[in-house]
């Protein structure tokens, strides 16, 4: 796939067709670990600022209420994982929290994201760790607790990538998701589906630069399992106590599952 030094101009409808119909291909699973690896590492750059942009700065609360629902005082000098953990913004909430003594290990294979987000917190205590969710550097039962936003639908295996948080995690620790939804409400879901279709594509792509990054956000989610069909992955993956609830209107979701 081209970086955004050289994707095709308008120009050329056929190149941007092409690149376009890779997205919608990515969001249906095929193809999906390269383009997403690729589609990161390019938009990368600008990819904090959009995210606060384009969420109006909600997305900061979602981030802290995951971190609540992980339960990190129970062990707050435990080792944690930041998965999917893109620029380190939840590594670095996490490590910034009052009586937070412990070590976050941020994993993601767009490793230009984790260049852009060293700094954040001390190396000593938010370390980058370019790994595939599929395949983490961590021994069985090593880890207090896992979370990830904004990344889980992106896995290009979600079954596989949910054994594999739960082989790290030691028995009792928590495993913490937020991740985008369709609202139940179906006025809320027309006003959704516009901004999703319509505004976020247009300004991620004036923005980034990148011309398919935020036209494959939308169909991503839309392809994702609903809340309760990723409660029923996150059992059969082995968690138990799995919850989950709605963020304003259902625009996202918390789940919470214990290892």
């Amino acid at each position: 796939m081209p970086s955004t030094t050289d994707v095709p101009g308008p120009s050329n409808p056929e190149a941007v067709g092409q690149e376009l119909a890779r997205a919608a291909q990515a969001a249906q699973g095929e193809g999906k670990r390269d383009y997403v690896q690729q589609m990161f590492s390019d938009i990368a750059p600008r990819y904090d600022l959009l995210n606060h942009v384009l969420s109006l700065n909600i997305d900061k609360r979602w981030r802290a209420r995951a971190l609540e629902a992980l339960a990190w005082r129970a062990t707050p000098s435990g080792r944690y994982l930041d998965l999917c953990a893109g620029t380190l913004d939840v590594g670095a909430l996490l490590v910034r929290q009052p009586g937070f003594t412990g070590f976050v290990a941020g994993a993601d294979f767009a490793v230009p994201m984790l260049q852009h987000g060293t700094g954040k917190a001390p190396r000593q205590r938010l370390a980058p760790v370019g790994a595939d969710a599929l395949q983490l550097p961590f021994a069985p039962a090593s880890l207090d607790g896992a979370i990830v936003a904004f990344g889980i639908r992106n896995v290009a295996d979600l079954d596989a990538g949910l054994r594999e948080v739960h082989r790290v995690l030691k028995p009792g620790a928590r495993f913490v998701i937020l991740e985008f939804s369709t609202p139940p409400s179906a006025l809320v879901r027309a006003g959704y589906h516009f901004y999703f279709h319509r505004v976020l594509p247009f300004v991620g792509r004036l923005v980034s630069g990148h011309r398919s990054a935020y036209t494959y956000l939308p169909m991503s989610v839309a392809q994702f399992p609903t809340e309760e069909a990723l409660a029923q992955c996150m059992r059969a993956a082995g968690f138990g106590t799995v919850t989950w609830q709605r963020l304003t209107f259902g625009i996202a979701a918390i789940h919470t599952g214990v290892a």
